[in-house]
């Protein structure tokens, strides 16, 4: 998949990423999908970039992250991130933290050259899925007696705006995989996703989905609809149910409902937000046209919309 081109005019922005493993083999068991969480916090700490929620499943993963536009890094900040991403010298980086700190202190050329190899890993989604996804690869190969790719693509990614309707609707969506998935019946009760993480008094789980505008309790009628509109029991609506409702009879069902299925407008809609926003930031893209807006449908999605209409499979 090749890389999109989204000017965000430098602005900090917000993106829905996922990536599969290979032929979408359930891998992860509860050691991988832990040790997955804690590298996410690595990384995403080493490339100044805040998660707002995530779910780590058997064989797929998806993040909410907020990207700030770019700042300088002072010496002793990036020593600091340094320190997170590499605690002790690894094959793939071998040069310790002493070192660094050495080159930095004497204003060496090679330690300028290396300043901006690591500043340029920054503020970067890119970057920080490729770092991520390679340094998992490794330690689940090496702890598997296994060798090859692990995941099936490079990854997808869903620009989304900054508002804070749109970003609780995609962090709820998120934190709902475990239930669509009916290993769980409630998100707080399955530990690998940023709302699970929060309840149990996560202060970096919690902050992240302060940045949605809302605390716990708000986020919980989020998930579950109550207190907006919803009827007490649609959510409880089974998938197939929902999906002949959606697809077959092209009808429409409470948000809290529609979010308990698989809805591709979030893998696959390429931008979501208000119309203005997705015009704004429309690119060429297949299935995309310049400066085109599409209505999410089946559900009152308050007026979202994505830049790739979605005609078929759109849940499931």
């Amino acid at each position: 998949m090749r890389r999109r081109r989204i000017k965000i005019d430098g602005k900090k922005a917000y993106y829905h990423l996922m990536s599969r493993t290979v032929n979408g083999e359930p891998l992860f068991g509860n050691r991988e999908r832990e040790v997955f969480r804690k590298m996410i916090r690595q990384v995403a700490d080493f490339s100044g970039v805040t998660v707002v929620t995530y779910a780590v499943m058997k064989n797929h993963f998806h993040l909410l992250v907020e990207v700030p536009a770019r700042v300088d890094v002072s010496d002793e900040e990036l020593v600091r991130r340094y320190r997170t991403l590499y605690p002790k010298p690894t094959p793939w980086q071998p040069m310790t933290v002493e070192v660094l700190v050495s080159h930095l202190r004497k204003g060496t050329e090679e330690g300028q050259v290396i300043r901006r190899d690591l500043i340029r890993r920054m503020y970067d989604v890119s970057w920080m899925m490729k770092t991520l996804k390679q340094r998992f690869s490794l330690w689940f190969n090496k702890s598997r007696d296994r060798f090859g790719p692990l995941w099936s693509e490079r990854f997808k990614s869903v620009l989304v705006e900054g508002d804070r309707w749109a970003l609780q609707t995609v962090a709820a969506y998120i934190d709902l995989n475990a239930v669509r998935a009916g290993l769980v019946k409630d998100p707080k009760d399955y530990r690998f996703c940023g709302y699970g993480e929060a309840v149990v008094g996560s202060d970096v789980a919690r902050s992240g989905l302060a940045l949605i505008g809302h605390d716990l309790v708000s986020y919980r009628r989020t998930l579950f609809g109550s207190g907006a509109g919803e009827k007490s029991g649609k959510a409880s609506i089974s998938r197939e149910d929902a999906v002949r409702v959606l697809e077959k009879e092209k009808g429409k069902l409470p948000l809290a409902a529609v979010l308990r299925c698989r809805v591709r407008y979030f893998s696959d809609g390429l931008i979501l937000g208000s119309t203005e926003f997705v015009k704004r930031h429309q690119v060429r893209e297949p299935g995309a046209r310049l400066g085109k807006a599409h209505p999410m449908g089946g559900a009152d999605w308050a007026g979202l919309s994505v830049a790739r209409g979605l005609r078929k499979d759109r849940f499931g």
